[in-house]
């Protein structure tokens, strides 16, 4: 009974921390697409962070000051997607995969010039906060409150999001650019600015996740680390319908999945391995497939906005 109860707290715990980078970037992309400009690019915007984190830590040794680049550093490259998307209305689709092709270029090459060695660059972590009592509970206790700082972080945001986005002014107009920009423009929103903000802060967030993915998951840096995890989280976004609460719980769906098929692997039957691997991947398919025709998104997803004096 205690084999059996250890194990499944260890597949939870497993479950939530191959979540959390999901949620960060999934929250990211919520920002973006409620205010209309679709963020392809989240899987450049975590390999940012998952980059700029791993080469800061490694130069000052501190896990924080590595956190601080890779928002800053997500920042930049969610600037960039808004600059293409907003100002310049390039086709939202292309600026986000050109800033993927990007990003896996340039962090390929940076990764080659800071961890010179053969030898894996082990990264100093960050730090696991217990909280006193509440960290006993069984099971619940690691799994909740025996985290690290960015965990806590992600369960504060969750409802903050939520409130923000469904219970302030700010959300309301979030909403707004992203379903009615014309109306929102009327009433004097700036809609560009409103999606610029909305944008960067989208590479923060995704940033984020990828820092969790180097600093706390792995502790080092590899080539293509973020491994798709940008288009899974653009999945559970689109199948949590655009909801804070939904779409971590759809990343906590995926991250489950994936953490099954690493212990059924390590069950040595005899399947392939790369059937397993699959799985996350099959399995965010098929709920985009079941999804089909009942998800609906914000209805300017995706839609340049002109004002009408430019058409004129």
């Amino acid at each position: 009974m205690s084999t059996s109860l250890n194990f499944f707290s260890d597949y939870l715990s497993a479950s939530l921390r191959l979540s959390v980078p999901l949620a960060f970037a999934a929250l990211g992309g919520l920002f973006s697409e409620r205010s209309g400009v679709l963020n392809i690019g989240l899987e450049g915007m975590l390999l940012t962070g998952a980059f700029m984190s791993a080469a800061v830590t490694f130069y000052s040794n501190n896990g924080w000051v590595g956190i601080l680049a890779a928002i800053a550093a997500g920042g930049l490259v969610g600037l960039l997607h808004a600059y293409l998307s907003v100002t310049l209305r390039v086709d939202q689709l292309v600026s986000g995969l050109a800033i993927n092709l990007s990003v896996a270029g340039l962090t390929a090459f940076g990764s080659r010039l800071v961890f010179t060695t053969e030898t894996t660059q082990k990264l100093p972590g960050i730090g696991v906060i217990s909280l006193p009592g509440l960290s006993q509970i069984p099971i619940l206790g690691s799994l909740l409150f025996n985290q690290d700082l960015l965990v806590y972080l992600l369960l504060l945001l969750i409802p903050l999001v939520t409130y923000l986005i469904f219970r302030t002014s700010l959300g309301l107009t979030l909403r707004a650019v992203g379903e009615y920009p014309r109306a929102a423009d009327t009433a004097g929103v700036g809609v560009g600015q409103v999606r610029y903000v909305s944008v960067i802060l989208s590479g923060c967030l995704a940033a984020l996740g990828g820092a969790y993915l180097v600093l706390v998951h792995v502790r080092f840096f590899t080539e293509g680390i973020s491994a798709g995890k940008g288009f899974i989280a653009l999945a559970a976004l689109i199948f949590g319908r655009w909801h804070p609460v939904y779409t971590v719980l759809a990343c906590l769906l995926f991250g489950a999945t994936e953490a099954l098929q690493l212990r059924v692997q390590a069950f040595n039957l005899n399947i392939p391995y790369q059937f397993l691997t699959m799985l996350p991947y099959v399995i965010a398919l098929l709920a985009l497939v079941g999804l089909a025709g009942k998800s609906t998104p914000p209805a300017a997803l995706g839609v340049p906005y002109v004002k009408e004096s430019s058409e004129d």
